[in-house]
């Protein structure tokens, strides 16, 4: 089937399978690796991407779901060769470990800033508890969440 699909702001027409999952799409095919690829049971989190500003799990999404949608990675967090804030609060307060969860919680975390600029400790950790993290323990995840919040701008140049 056709389908043409907005990732990070670029159209793409392509003739996919039915069944392809839009983890595959944005990764085997338009070469976006940043998005993880961890289940396949929309267990871990890893994959999360934003659908028509919406964060899903990429990997139980058909890439024919996307068809006249926007879709947004994690390759479209930093802009003109700065982080974004929520990058640069991860940089800062040891979020990232091994790295392999960290796109979809920093995809998550730009989402919750962006409906809640100052959001609690409660409230991060119900944003990011559909994600799973085997080396933070979350307390640094959790910090860098808050960094962001209170940094929204990023740091001082």
């Amino acid at each position: 089937m056709d389908i043409t699909v907005t990732v990070n702001g670029e159209p793409h027409r392509r003739t996919i399978e039915p069944r392809l999952l839009l983890v595959h799409l944005l990764r085997d095919d338009l070469g976006l690796t940043g998005t993880h690829w961890g289940c396949d049971t929309s267990n871990c989190g890893t994959c999360v991407v934003w659908l028509d500003d919406v964060p899903v799990k990429s990997c139980t999404v058909l890439a024919a779901m996307a068809d006249g949608k926007r879709v947004r990675t994690v390759e479209d967090l930093g802009h003109g060769g700065a982080l974004d804030p929520v990058q640069q609060g991860f940089v800062a307060c040891h979020g990232i470990q091994c790295g392999f969860c960290t796109p979809g919680m920093l995809m998550t975390a730009r989402w919750l800033l962006n409906h809640d600029p100052d959001p609690s400790e409660a409230v991060i950790r119900e944003a990011i508890s559909g994600q799973l993290c085997r080396c933070t323990g979350y307390e640094n995840i959790v910090r860098s969440v808050r960094w962001a919040a209170e940094h929204p701008d990023g740091a001082p140049a």
